[in-house]
């Protein structure tokens, strides 16, 4: 797997789902949402705490969203980034960015086994700028 060629097909991608998004300003769920935003990505933040971030709909989980998403970024823990990946899966979306610190090998495993092209141990901040 090219991580590099997978990481440049995703930001080439126009639409985003930020799984853990939040309007905290000092957690990555926000910098990464707004990053996304501000660089002209369509994006939906998923946070089940939230009934809204920055003026936008906030959505409890990715089979909510109005539209089904190129890109879900994933800053959740790994707890919770495993049952994401299932319903990455089950709503047929090829493309995950796992951010530092949300996921284990069991993570890596699920979405191998599930065929998805993922990157991690990248920051997407840092490949936005």
């Amino acid at each position: 797997m090219d991580i590099e060629k997978i990481k440049q097909e995703m930001l080439d991608k126009k639409i985003w789902a930020v799984v853990g998004a939040t309007s905290n300003r000092e957690k990555y769920g926000y910098k990464i949402y707004k990053k996304l935003k501000d660089k002209g990505y369509e994006v939906y933040p998923i946070n089940p705490g939230y009934e809204e971030i920055e003026g936008d709909k906030c959505y409890k989980s990715i089979s909510e969203l109005p539209v089904k998403p190129d890109c879900v970024n994933i800053v959740v823990p790994p707890r919770i980034s495993n049952k994401v990946i299932e319903e990455i899966a089950n709503e047929g979306i090829e493309y995950v960015w796992l951010q530092p610190g949300t996921f284990t090998e069991e993570t890596i495993d699920l979405a191998e086994s599930k065929n998805l092209k993922f990157v991690y141990y990248d920051c997407v901040l840092v490949a936005l700028d």
